[in-house]
């Protein structure tokens, strides 16, 4: 009886001493904590540039609208191909021409941005129908719900310059979250009126 009582004292004693011992314990709770704080430090630094690349590229697309208005081009460079190297040059080489896309559409007013060309809508439905008449402001042969011509216009024009970009994802820890196959798409847009160059040719 004696050496059963003192079996279980020493276990009790064992097991006391076991859930004292604190070696090694900080090291089981960083194995735990750490997955989350990787997870929190990635995931604010992915946010971090995709803001960053986003605030970049709404500068870039300003700057390239404000060179636009003027009309000119390197000697030998095309208008569009000017603009689109002016938008990656200001992205300090965030961006890379194969994931931008760049549209503009011109307007002959302020007031005529995503505007539908006018029709005479005889069915009194409120939306065009095939065989309508309608006016076919940008001259493409066909009614569209915006009227707006592709380019970058001449003197005095309206243009609407729109950026896109596929930006690639560096941790993918938020592929579920937000992003789409690796990747995210920003997008910037400015609107701008083109200066009046007149029959001097676009400003140098």
């Amino acid at each position: 009886m004696t050496m059963l009582v003192q079996d279980r004292n020493r276990k009790r004693r064992w097991w006391r001493r076991f859930w004292r011992h604190r070696e090694g314990a900080a090291l089981i709770e960083f194995a735990l904590a750490a997955p989350l704080l990787f997870m929190a430090v990635g995931g604010v630094i992915e946010l971090g540039m995709i803001m960053f690349v986003d605030s970049l590229l709404e500068g870039a697309v300003r700057q390239a609208s404000r060179l636009g208005i003027t009309g000119y081009s390197p000697t030998g460079v095309n208008r569009s191909d000017y603009i689109v190297q002016t938008i990656v040059d200001d992205s300090v080489g965030l961006i890379q021409p194969q994931d931008i896309t760049i549209t503009t559409q011109v307007y002959s007013n302020f007031s005529s941005i995503g505007q539908a060309e006018p029709f005479v809508d005889a069915n009194g439905n409120g939306s065009y129908d095939a065989g309508e008449t309608y006016t076919d402001v940008n001259g493409n042969g066909h009614w569209d719900a915006d009227m707006g011509t592709a380019g970058l216009g001449g003197p005095g024009d309206v243009v609407v310059y729109t950026a896109t970009v596929r930006w690639g994802l560096i941790t993918h820890l938020l592929d579920s979250v937000i992003g789409q196959n690796g990747a995210i798409t920003l997008s910037a847009s400015t609107t701008v009126r083109n200066e009046p160059w007149g029959t001097n040719g676009p400003a140098s």
